[in-house]
């Protein structure tokens, strides 16, 4: 829905325009002869109190992307959520039927690898088909502990276009308001020059939504690769246990007989 409101905007902002560059190559060669060039300084004070309001918005919005962006990769590092070192510790532990080793390990490593490990040794009385359910439910949950996080660059995201287009409506706002002080190619020249103003803030939301929504895609899917890549491990360590348990079972059979 914001989207199609973004196009029937823009769209009427580009019918605007044309009407108005009409006018200004009706109106002669004087208009077109003057340079209409904003510069930085008029692009970010042109625009009165709300339009340096809505440029500290989107100053705001695209260091909230960058910082998230940072974060995004700094949690997803393999080594925080499945550490080799961990694994190793865990699978020397039930190779040697050592499970009291092995929550220790995990207790001193925390991680999502730990946490998921942990929930799987407190039901490893139950059985093999609740450990799976167990190791299921908390690797959701740990899944949802990253994405929480990452989701803010969708936010983000979406509200970069939003700022640029609530600054671009409000220029024009200005904009028409002052076309009753000018006349003639005065007039077109100044719609001309305020409306190229006003479709900054609209260019900075889009440079702030491209890398925010891609940053996301990204993150998200190398999010989902892991905790799945996490899930499995954790039930190939299971499985070693199991098959131990499995072993002395069939021993003791055999020394029964």
């Amino acid at each position: 829905m914001l989207n199609n409101t973004l196009k029937y905007t823009l769209a009427s902002l580009a019918l605007s325009m044309s009407a108005f560059a009409q006018e200004a190559a009706e109106a002669g060669g004087e208009a077109a002869a003057q340079n209409t060039t904003a510069g930085f300084k008029e692009i970010i004070f042109g625009g009165g109190a709300v339009g340096i309001f809505i440029w500290v918005l989107i100053l705001l919005c695209s260091l909230g992307m960058l910082a998230f962006i940072i974060d995004s990769v700094l949690i997803l590092n393999r080594e925080k959520i499945l550490p080799a070192h961990l694994q190793d510790a865990v699978e020397d532990s039930l190779n040697d039927g050592d499970l009291e080793s092995a929550i220790a390990a995990c207790e001193e490593t925390p991680s999502p690898l730990a946490n998921i490990l942990l929930a799987a040794f407190a039901n490893i009385a139950e059985g093999y088909d609740v450990i799976q359910d167990s190791v299921s439910s908390a690797a959701d949950l740990e899944n949802e502990k990253i994405l929480q996080r990452i989701n803010y660059l969708n936010v983000f995201g979406q509200m970069g276009p939003m700022l640029g287009l609530l600054g671009t409506v409000s220029g024009m706002v200005g904009a028409f308001a002052g076309l009753a002080n000018k006349t003639g190619a005065a007039k077109a020249t100044f719609l001309a020059n305020q409306i190229s103003i006003a479709l900054w803030t609209t260019v900075a939301g889009l440079l702030i939504s491209i890398p925010a929504l891609l940053g996301y895609t990204l993150a998200r899917n190398a999010a989902i690769k892991i905790t799945i890549e996490t899930q499995s491990t954790v039930l190939d360590l299971i499985k070693k246990l199991k098959d131990a348990e499995v072993d002395d079972e069939e021993y003791e059979d055999e020394e029964y007989e």
